[in-house]
């Protein structure tokens, strides 16, 4: 499993005009899932997404998590994450998994997510998602599970 991970405020999704999924504070997560990627991986990033202390303290420095701030995540699937771009100007996708089981594995990590305590909202799996949101700070993470 691959996942961008953003601080964000005031980050929603929208389907067909219509507001699926939206957080006020915490991080959004795009979700890429590979052939391979098995509940041990999913039950990783979950962990790393809770405890990864990347929110200022009071100092100023990157010393608080998720759950510390209690934050919440807007958590949206993304198999363009396993874009091969090496060869010809098109993208190849034949690293993502297939959508029945990138979708199981997608609502295995959210719910992973859950049972730590966090809120997770979510975006449409195999919709045209359109993702609105501030990045704070910036910080952008790139996590892998393997």
């Amino acid at each position: 499993m691959k996942i961008v991970i953003q601080r964000a405020e005031n980050a929603k999704v929208i389907v067909n005009e219509e507001v699926v999924g939206k957080i006020e504070q915490g991080v959004m997560v795009l979700v890429g899932i590979t052939h391979d990627d098995t509940v041990a991986d999913a039950d990783y990033l979950a962990d790393k997404v809770a405890n990864l202390r990347i929110f200022e303290d009071e100092a100023g420095k990157m010393n608080l998590s998720l759950l510390d701030i209690q934050g919440q995540v807007l958590s949206v699937s993304q198999f363009t994450l396993y874009g091969d771009c090496r060869k010809g100007r098109r993208p190849n996708f034949m690293n993502a998994a297939k959508p029945d089981i990138a979708n199981e594995l997608y609502e295995t990590f959210n719910q992973k997510l859950r049972d730590r305590g966090v809120h997770v909202e979510t975006g449409s799996f195999g919709a045209m998602m359109n993702v609105q949101f501030t990045n704070v700070g910036p910080v952008t993470l790139i996590l892998e599970s393997k």
